[in-house]
C-alpha cells in the first residue's frame, strides 16, 4: 500500500476522536467500566448490557476500522478472534485448508475443537499453497509472512484461486498489522488480527481482532461473539487503543532495527541461516521480524541472554525479544530463533548484537 494510503489512515485512526470532541470533553478516549447501564422504556440498542457493547470497546473498534478500511469487532486474544471468524465461517461438512508451517494453534482449533462438529481439516507449506489443490475446499486460512518461517504468500493471486472455486479467504495479518500490509485490498474476504503483539505493542494486554467489508458475515460474527460471550473486557481495548495512537512510530523503528541487524546477522558464523522476507509489493516494509538459525540450541540462548533479547514466546513489543520456535514444537532446527525487534536506538542495539555474537 503507498505511503500516502498508509498516512491516510493513520490519520484517520488518530483523529477519529479529536475532531468529534465538544466543549469540555476528554482528548483521549474514557474507560468505561460497567456491566449494566440504566434502562429507560426505549433503551439505545447498543446500551443494554454489556456483552452486547462498551463504549470503550467501539472506541476501540472505530479506531482499527480506520486502519482496515472495514468494519471490525474485537475479541479478547488472538485465538478468540479465529475462534470466532471460523465459527462464523465453517459449518458442519465443510474442510478448511491451513498453513502446515503457520501458527500450531490455529490448526489445533480446527483438529481438536472443531473437528467433533463435522469441520475437516488440510493443511499445507506455505511454500506450496498457492498449487495446492482446492477442490471441496471451502475456507482457506494463511499467514504471510509465515509464522515462524517468514514465507511471503502472494494474497491476491491466492484471492483470485480461492473465489474462482467458491472458496473463502481468511489472512492472519498479525506479523504486518494494517499499518504494513492490506490483505482486504487484495481480495481477502476475512482479516484476523493478533492485536496482543505489534497493534497494542507494549506487551501487557491480550487481544485480537476480525475485520472484513461483507456485511453477511460481520452481523453473523457480532452473533457468534454476543452467543459464546467471547467478549473483549473495556480495560484491555483501553489499553489496546493507547498502543494503537503510537503504531506507526513504533513500527517504523522497529522495522529500521531489523534492518541495521541484519547484515551483521548474516556475516555471523555462529549463524547458518537468516530469513527476512524480501521487498514485494503487497507490503510497505519487510517487517520487524527476522529468523536466524544458530549453530545449536544452547548458543541460540546464549545470544538472547549477551544481546539483552528478552527470550518469550511472543513478539511485536517495545523490547527486542527472541523465541527458540523448535521447543515448542515448530519443524524447525533447534538453534532457529525468530527474533522481533524493538524500539531501542538502533546504533547502540546493533552494537549490542556485534558484541553478543563476538562473544559466543
Amino acid at each position: 500500500m503507498p505511503n500516502s494510503a498508509i498516512s491516510a489512515r493513520m490519520l484517520a485512526m488518530l483523529h477519529t476522536r479529536t475532531d468529534a470532541l465538544s466543549a469540555g470533553d476528554p482528548v483521549p478516549e474514557p474507560l468505561v467500566m460497567t456491566s449494566a447501564f440504566a434502562l429507560p422504556h426505549n433503551p439505545k440498542p447498543n446500551r443494554t448490557y454489556a456483552r452486547f457493547s462498551n463504549p470503550t470497546v467501539e472506541a476501540t473498534e472505530a479506531r482499527i476500522a480506520a486502519l482496515e478500511d472495514a468494519p471490525s469487532l474485537l475479541f479478547p486474544s488472538g485465538m478468540g478472534a479465529y475462534s470466532a471468524a471460523l465459527t462464523a465461517l465453517l459449518k458442519q461438512g465443510d474442510t478448511v485448508l491451513m498453513l502446515s508451517d503457520g501458527y500450531y494453534a490455529a490448526r489445533n482449533l480446527v483438529s481438536d475443537i472443531m473437528a467433533p462438529f463435522g469441520v475437516t481439516l488440510e493443511a499445507c507449506p506455505a511454500a506450496e499453497i498457492l498449487t495446492h489443490p482446492l477442490d471441496g475446499i471451502a475456507l482457506v486460512v494463511v499467514e504471510t509472512p509465515s509464522n515462524p518461517g517468514l514465507d511471503v504468500i502472494d494474497i491476491k493471486a491466492l484471492s483470485a484461486r480461492c473465489h474462482a472455486v467458491g472458496a473463502k479467504l481468511a489472512v492472519d495479518n498479525t506479523v504486518c498489522t494494517p499499518l504494513l500490509q492490506q490483505p482486504l485490498d487484495q481480495g481477502a474476504d476475512v482479516v484476523i488480527v493478533s492485536d496482543t503483539k505489534a497493534m497494542a505493542g507494549h506487551t501487557d494486554v491480550l487481544m485480537g481482532h476480525v475485520a472484513s467489508r461483507d456485511p453477511a458475515f460481520m452481523e453473523r460474527l457480532l452473533t457468534v461473539r454476543n452467543l459464546t460471550g467471547n467478549i473483549p473486557a473495556p480495560h484491555d481495548a483501553w489499553l489496546l487503543l493507547r498502543g494503537l495512537e503510537t503504531l506507526d512510530v513504533r513500527l517504523e523503528r522497529m522495522c529500521a532495527n531489523a534492518r541495521a541487524a541484519l547484515p551483521t546477522l548474516q556475516a555471523s558464523r555462529h549463524i547458518s541461516a537468516v530469513v527476512y522476507p524480501a521487498p514485494h509489493a503487497q507490503c510497505s516494509d519487510q517487517g520487524f521480524l527476522v529468523g536466524a538459525t544458530f549453530t545449536d540450541a544452547q548458543t541460540a540462548d546464549r545470544f538472547l541472554a549477551k544481546a539483552g533479547f528478552a527470550a518469550m514466546t511472543s513478539f511485536g513489543g517495545l523490547h527486542s525479544s527472541g523465541d527458540r520456535r523448535a521447543r515448542w514444537g515448530d519443524a524447525v532446527p533447534e538453534g532457529f530463533l525468530r527474533l522481533s525487534f524493538g524500539v531501542e536506538p538502533t546504533a547502540a542495539l546493533t552494537a549490542a548484537i556485534t558484541r553478543a555474537l563476538a562473544e559466543l
